[in-house]
């Protein structure tokens, strides 16, 4: 059998600055890939996720969006948050006379806007509307983390949220406590087992006005940025008051694992709904590679 070539570029989301932020491989055309060889290719890449763009006619692309599908190095996912902006980043640079890019996701379709700021470029994902979850008991939770219940932020729930991927919100009270917590995910496991749909849990903590420190840990290790539980984050404050409605905070994460990451936030608020909520942030490119299959 012929040797078959793919390119991708490996970028940095979520920073302006390479070698810092959440990495992510985008193969730009991954058409001749089957779902295994997608799987082991983002096993290869041993990223967070890796993406793989199937172009299509001109026409379909604009009725219907960009077809991307998302894998981690275990699974594929409906959706993720520095995927959809560093693959839609990577686009933009292919297609510089659009000002909005449109992802057609497994989980629907996900603009992502474009603008300058500070003059580079800044692209800001629109997520689907927020679904909130149940509601957890701090006391359990502390348990779970094995973390005195006083460090947990009890004015604020614990709940789970979607914009497409489930995250369950933790706030901790001070932002020294959450950057000195050592827990393994195999505590986070167990207890995610106990409580199906949860998916994983999102630390956060105040650090400052409109500004929030996080922390993401999985399967994987510690996720620099996590654009989509980001999302779940910006309704889960604007709900509960953290932020105010539309007003753009900044999540930091990522310093514990040394990938600084900054991950801008806005949602609305009408009445007690929330809705268009939106996450950005800047993308630096490393590396232009080719896979030898």
């Amino acid at each position: 059998m012929p040797a078959r070539e793919f390119a991708f570029v490996h970028l940095d989301v979520f920073t302006s600055v390479p070698l810092e932020g959440n990495q992510l491989a985008v193969f730009p055309d991954a058409r001749g890939l089957s779902d295994a060889e997608m799987q082991k290719v983002a096993r290869e890449m041993n990223l967070s996720e890796t993406t793989f763009i199937l172009p299509r006619d001109a026409e379909t692309e604009a009725n219907d969006g960009v077809r991307v599908r998302i894998f981690t190095v275990e699974e594929e996912l409906p959706f993720a948050g520095h995927p959809t902006l560093g693959t839609a980043w990577h686009l933009k640079h292919q297609r510089p006379e659009l000002s909005e890019i449109v992802l057609h996701l497994n989980v629907g379709h996900v603009p992502v806007r474009f603008e300058m700021r500070d003059g580079k470029l800044f692209g800001e994902m629109r997520q689907n509307d927020p679904q909130f979850g149940e509601t957890h008991q701090h006391a359990r939770v502390a348990q779970a983390l094995g973390v005195p219940l006083a460090e947990l932020d009890e004015n604020f729930p614990i709940q789970t949220v979607s914009t497409g991927m489930p995250f369950t919100i933790v706030a901790f009270r001070q932002t020294s406590t959450l950057r000195e917590l050592r827990v393994s995910w195999q505590q986070i496991a167990a207890y995610l087992q106990s409580v199906q749909g949860s998916g994983f849990l999102y630390f956060v903590a105040r650090d400052g006005e409109r500004r929030l420190h996080a922390r993401m840990i999985f399967y994987n290790g510690e996720d620099p940025a996590t654009g989509s539980a980001a999302g779940c984050c910006a309704a889960w404050a604007v709900k509960y008051d953290v932020l105010a409605p539309d007003e753009q905070g900044l999540i930091e994460q990522g310093r514990e694992v040394r990938r600084p990451s900054s991950i801008y936030v806005r949602a609305t608020k009408a009445g007690e709904t929330i809705t268009n909520v939106r996450v950005g942030g800047h993308v630096a490119p490393v590396i232009d590679g080719k896979v030898t299959l």
